[in-house]
């Protein structure tokens, strides 16, 4: 804050230099002049932060210099100075823009308060325009973060099929970012200037997801006082995103089937119909194969939204991805809490590389937005993670290459981490493990672990 630039303008030397030499005994960096019309020139010349002017000055006075300040530097802040105080002139500067209005003979103390209070402001108002800026470049960008193959391969698909229209599913865990895909193919598509919808189809109560799809006209029932657009209607010439579509009512997917069908919505109580123009995108965290063998989803329905189909992998599939992911979270953070968090520590990344992470990219996002928080300095620490993994490193049983893992490959990888960790000593490790020394050999020798 120091390092605030200041200009200050009096036509009397005595103020002027005192004034300066509080100023620069403060660490502000100081300019000061005894013209009006220069400081007209130095104002036109570079930004100054805070400028203290006299009021009352031959050929330029205090009010043309804020006038000019404020035309060239809105967010800077002008202190005026006076021996004719008065109140209607104190008002006039204040209504023109003034931080504040000091009398002479003031007193050090007094403006240097004043001062610092008027640069707080300043670069307050500077870091809020940067974070701004910040902010914006992580809104309205769809990024996936990946540098997995297999990742890399799936988007370069969504890239090649998004400008041909077709319906979509997305099918995937919870958590691995289904609609960011979504809104990844729309970004990329014809549509990508157009509206994005999402909704939830599993979040409404029975009989509430119609009026919110289709809209209704005024008095269709009891409570609707006015018409709406369903967000059929309003995502006209762009997308709609159906997450968990298999949670949908099949009174409702008969009505979503005709919709894909016809191109066109009928509101609810309305007699004609709306045509719309909408590319559907669904997505669920189920097998929707079971859900149609099971009628629960219409099969005619699933042809119609599963022109192109993408599975999202679990995070635990591309553990590659954790640190880039881990990295790109703490900056996004570091951003939004206006923090200096820039480094993870390798026992931070350890640990999460090492944890199977059932809530995917959302639990890692989660995660490392708790570590910034409480993060003191630049860096989040072990002390930063959760008490569950800190204490535990938490394995779920999870299919690897299409196969659920047999009890003795549990086994095997528990064994495994608890050696790792005590340090490699067999005796700890036994006792840990509830077996003598004996056994801990013999089934060390059994998976080939003796090393």
């Amino acid at each position: 804050m120091n390092s605030a630039k200041l200009l200050i303008v009096d036509d009397e030397k005595i103020a002027l230099r005192s004034l300066e030499n509080a100023m620069k005994k403060e660490g502000y960096e100081v300019a000061a002049t005894i013209s009006g019309v220069n400081a007209l020139k130095l104002l036109e010349s570079q930004e100054f932060d805070v400028v203290l002017t006299d009021l009352r000055m031959e050929k330029v006075d205090g009010l043309q210099v804020l006038a000019k300040s404020r035309e060239l530097y809105p967010d800077s802040e002008v202190i005026m100075i006076t021996a004719y105080a008065s109140l209607p002139s104190a008002i006039d500067t204040m209504k023109k823009g003034a931080f504040y209005y000091l009398e002479k003979p003031f007193k050090l103390d007094e403006v240097r308060k004043v001062v610092r209070e008027a640069v707080e402001k300043v670069m307050l108002k500077k870091e809020n325009a940067q974070l701004r800026e910040q902010i914006e470049s992580f809104k309205g960008r769809v990024k996936i973060i990946s540098q997995d193959m297999k990742m890399q391969k799936l988007l370069e698909t969504a890239k090649q099929i998004a400008p041909t229209d077709c319906n979509v599913i997305v099918s995937g865990e919870s958590g691995t970012g289904k609609e960011l895909f979504a809104r990844y193919i729309h970004a990329h598509s014809k549509r990508g200037n157009d509206p994005f919808f999402a909704i939830n189809c599993g979040a409404f109560a029975e009989g509430l997801l119609p009026s919110e799809l289709f809209g209704y006209e005024k008095g269709a029932f009891t409570g609707a006082a006015n018409m709406k657009k369903g967000l059929m209607e309003m995502a006209d010439r762009g997308t709609l995103f159906l997450d968990e579509i298999t949670e949908m009512e099949p009174a409702m997917q008969v009505k979503l089937l005709r919709v894909i069908q016809e191109k066109e919505v009928l509101r609810l109580g309305a007699t004609e119909p709306v045509k719309v123009d909408v590319r559907f995108i669904a997505a669920t965290n189920r097998d929707i194969k079971d859900s149609i063998k099971e009628g629960r989803f219409r099969e005619d329905l699933f042809f119609r939204l599963n022109v192109v189909s993408f599975h999202v992998p679990p995070l635990s599939a591309r553990r590659d991805d954790i640190p880039l992911l881990s990295y790109y979270f703490l900056k996004k953070y570091s951003t939004l809490m206006k923090k200096d968090v820039t480094e993870v520590t390798p026992d931070v990344l350890g640990i999460l590389m090492n944890y199977d992470f059932p809530g995917n990219v959302r639990e890692l996002e989660n995660i490392i937005e708790r570590g910034v928080a409480l993060a003191h300095g630049n860096t989040v620490e072990v002390t930063h993670l959760p008490e569950d993994l800190r204490e535990l490193s938490i394995k779920t049983f999870r299919k690897k290459e299409g196969k659920i893992p047999s009890l003795e490959d549990q086994e095997m990888s528990y064994i495994q981490w608890v050696l790792k960790e005590v340090g490699g000593n067999r005796t700890i490790a036994a006792q840990t493990l509830g077996i003598d020394r004996v056994s801990l050999w013999r089934k060390l020798k059994k998976y080939g672990l003796e090393e």
